[in-house]
């Protein structure tokens, strides 16, 4: 999150590394990264609620998660439209082979909790949401190889609202099978007893979850392997098209990731697994925290919507290709203390903003 807050702003100075910068079909970047990482978090979070259904034994109907989707898609939805209405409005500068003429990655994620509870459906004749994922991208790999979707995508004019929107409705698949991905690995993270044998807190259960992560990691990066290499596939990634190759690259970095936080916990801080109570275990974690991305993780989105407008500004007020590179250093020095400012502000207050 603190990344991405960053590097929204400083990709449209020329201070900004351009390899860093999404790209603009085939290749990976940085920002790339991000933005799936934004929604393979988002997917590891959202396994909350599963893991409690399964915890209770009480599951909640296909047309209640529907109505809890949609009262959560609510809040993406009116935020993408503001976006849409501000960027068109004020002629703010933008990259339409990005997501399209109108789409934006609000839309994306705010139509993501509907399609993810239907999908929670689908989980119980596919017990694995990786499996699903997997399908999910699989199929849509196949429609893009075997079919002209693929060329629409990258090459056809922007003649009705549907073309004109292409690479943010077809992403979507993808995106979809990277929130079901981080769903599989947070079903795996979250809980903490993993061994029924063994007591809460024990090594034993950390070792466990450390074996499961590393072994999830291991196959997704084979996965990847297996999809872009010569002697395999030889696929290429697109974040663009959020096609089967991005799926894996995006889903083996934050297993990946996961696994080497997992491991630096256990050893550094075992406080916080050993923990036998909830309570104990919030108050371990705040302390083996930095104060910021505590502060960053407890209001991600309404920091997030801070950063998007911050970022407007100074793109309106400022012609952020022709500054220098120290006024541009200044400039970012002191977003960034803004962003964080409001963020710790936030928490020292006690408030949660959620949307």
């Amino acid at each position: 999150m603190v990344i991405t807050c960053l590097c929204i702003l400083a990709v449209d100075f020329r201070i900004f590394p351009r390899r860093f910068a999404k790209v603009e079909n085939w290749g990976t970047s940085l920002m790339d990264l991000g933005v799936g990482s934004f929604v393979f978090s988002a997917g590891v979070v959202a396994a909350r609620p599963i893991l409690k259904e399964k915890i209770t034994g009480s599951y909640t109907t296909l047309g209640s998660r529907l109505y809890t989707s949609m009262r959560h898609s609510m809040p993406l939805l009116v935020l993408g439209f503001i976006r849409l209405w501000s960027v068109k409005g004020l002629d703010y500068a933008e990259h339409v082979t990005e997501y399209g003429v109108h789409w934006n990655f609000f839309f994306t994620l705010g139509f993501l909790p509907p399609f993810v509870a239907i999908f929670q459906w689908a989980f119980q004749i596919i017990p694995s949401f990786e499996a699903l994922a997997l399908l999910l991208a699989g199929a849509y790999q196949i429609a893009l190889e075997f079919t002209d979707l693929k060329a629409f995508i990258l090459t056809a004019p922007r003649t009705d609202l549907f073309s004109q929107n292409r690479e943010g409705i077809f992403s979507f698949i993808g995106y979809l099978a990277i929130f079901l991905a981080g769903q599989g690995t947070g079903t795996c993270a979250i809980p903490r007893n993993i061994l029924p044998n063994a007591p809460t807190g024990s090594f034993a259960q950390r070792k466990k979850l450390l074996l499961t992560l590393a072994t999830t990691s291991l196959i997704w990066c084979l996965l990847y392997v297996v999809a872009t290499e010569y002697y395999g596939l030889g696929l290429t990634v697109s974040r663009r098209l959020a096609n089967l190759p991005y799926v894996i690259f995006v889903a083996a970095f934050n297993c990946l990731q996961i696994t080497a936080f997992c491991a630096i916990e256990t050893v550094f801080f075992p406080e916080v697994y050993k923990a036998t109570d909830k309570e104990v275990e919030k108050r371990n974690s705040y302390y083996a925290t930095s104060r910021i991305l505590w502060a960053y993780n407890r209001n991600g989105l309404a920091i997030f919507l801070l950063a998007n407008l911050l970022t407007g500004l100074v793109n309106l007020t400022i012609p952020t290709l022709h500054v220098r590179d120290a006024t541009a250093m200044a400039i970012m020095l002191a977003y960034a203390a803004v962003t964080t400012g409001v963020a710790v502000l936030l928490d020292m207050y006690d408030i949660s903003i959620k949307m």
